[in-house]
């Protein structure tokens, strides 16, 4: 049986008094991160709006550049029958016989596709040379062994000189601006994550009313789709903004997210671009002993840990340097982060460290995780869109925040106006009260 709502008591004057009391001092707490919410949005959110829309096409970067170079990276497939691949040393051998004068072999990326090259990245290592730290790609077909092309990618010097796709992973890591710019774009990301932190305790109802603020109103008007646009973005993009901004921090002030993470966990990956240890070192080389070649390496590693995918090969960069060689998905590590590393010894062969990307202390897993996050692939195509939109609702975001600033600050002015008009004191007048 249901009561008549006139046959429950009343709240009892005081219990009122001290919700009024809560609920305004709620208020107050929210106009103060108001306020941080704001000035953060409108000094960061600028430089987010940048890294956000370039985020989400480096997203794709890999796709892109044979997109915009299919001469370069993409090779005629012949048929099934006759896909005979050419050994790694012939492929290097190539490569070798068009690098430009004074540079080394840093690294090789392997095919993703049948149809696509082999990627090798050079650098230009004589400081007599004009071009000194210029690095270069060559573009090898798998198939043939026969160049594709050469492509200055890395002016050292310079950022309008280099591919779009360079300039564009340029300007989302550093800001066209070095290494300053890096450490200035890490900085700007920690400021973001209060940004957006900021904006999830405003959007909070105090009221307790979820479904108004996961939602648009139906038939608003323009100053309230705006409104809703702002909060209803800020909302569901939080979710993967605020891993992509904590691992943008790591990768651009790696040693201060190392100093943060010891305080709670042991680590031993030594930094967010490498999981081999500076203390490996080739083996002293024996008189007259060469390094093996880079089939050599490749066919140790593929004989002793065969699952997973060929990725990238890193060449030794002087004579007590490991080869370094990265897999992919190996799922018997991770569906997630199934990357593997190889530290092998250029002068024996010997596996010197083998490292499961996911795996040892807590510190050393979430490290790993800061890239597949970071670009999405921890969780595929899924995840790689969900960060190409998260990129883009930074400049929605950023845009509609103006925006809304702005009306409130015309809002303000036109009450004030009137106020005036009446004679009534206004806000602006109350710092010259006596």
């Amino acid at each position: 049986m249901h009561q008549a709502l006139d046959d429950f008591p009343a709240l009892p004057p005081k219990t009122v008094a001290n919700t009024d009391t809560h609920l305004a001092k709620l208020k107050a707490r929210r106009k103060l991160w108001l306020d941080v919410h704001l000035y953060l949005g409108l000094i960061v959110g600028a430089v987010l709006v940048v890294v956000g829309l370039t985020g989400s096409f480096a997203v794709f970067f890999v796709e892109l550049q044979e997109v915009l170079n299919p001469e370069l990276a993409v090779v005629a497939r012949p048929p099934e029958n006759q896909q005979q691949l050419r050994s790694l040393d012939d492929i290097v051998a190539a490569a070798e016989s068009v690098k430009p004068q004074g540079s080394r072999f840093v690294k090789v990326f392997y095919p993703r596709k049948p149809d696509i090259a082999y990627k090798f990245v050079y650098f230009v290592r004589d400081e007599n040379l004009a071009n000194n730290g210029d690095g270069y790609y060559i573009f090898v077909d798998p198939y043939t062994a026969k160049v594709n092309g050469l492509q200055l990618y890395y002016p050292k010097d310079r950022y309008w000189g280099r591919p779009l796709v360079g300039f564009i992973m340029q300007l989302h890591w550093c800001l066209l601006l070095g290494k300053t710019g890096a450490i200035l774009n890490g900085i700007f990301a920690a400021f973001s994550i209060i940004s957006v932190l900021t904006g999830l305790i405003v959007w909070w109802p105090l009221t307790g009313k979820f479904k108004q603020a996961l939602t648009f109103k139906r038939h608003a008007s323009a100053v309230r789709f705006n409104f809703d646009l702002h909060k209803t973005v800020g909302f569901y993009s939080v979710i993967v903004l605020l891993p992509v901004l904590f691992s943008g921090v790591y990768f651009n002030l790696p040693e201060q997210v190392n100093v943060l993470v010891k305080l709670f966990s042991s680590t031993d990956r030594p930094n967010a671009f490498s999981t081999v240890p500076a203390a490996i070192h080739s083996g002293p080389p024996q008189a007259g002993r060469q390094p093996i070649s880079a089939s050599e390496v490749e066919d140790i590693v593929q004989e002793r840990y065969p699952a997973g995918k060929l990725w990238m090969l890193n060449a030794p960069k002087d004579r007590e340097d490991v080869y370094t060689v990265m897999k992919k998905d190996v799922s018997e590590i991770s569906r997630f982060t199934g990357y593997r590393d190889f530290a092998v010894d250029q002068y024996s062969g010997e596996i010197l460290k083998v490292y499961d990307r996911g795996t040892g202390s807590v510190g050393d897993v979430f490290l790993d995780w800061q890239w597949p996050l970071h670009s999405g692939h921890a969780f595929g195509w899924t995840g790689r869109m969900l960060v190409f939109l998260s990129g883009l609702a930074c400049p929605v975001l950023y845009v509609t925040g103006v925006i809304r600033w702005l009306q409130k600050r015309r809002a303000k002015q036109a009450i004030n106006t009137e106020k005036r008009a009446s004679g009534t004191p206004t806000s602006a007048d109350a710092s010259f009260r006596p």
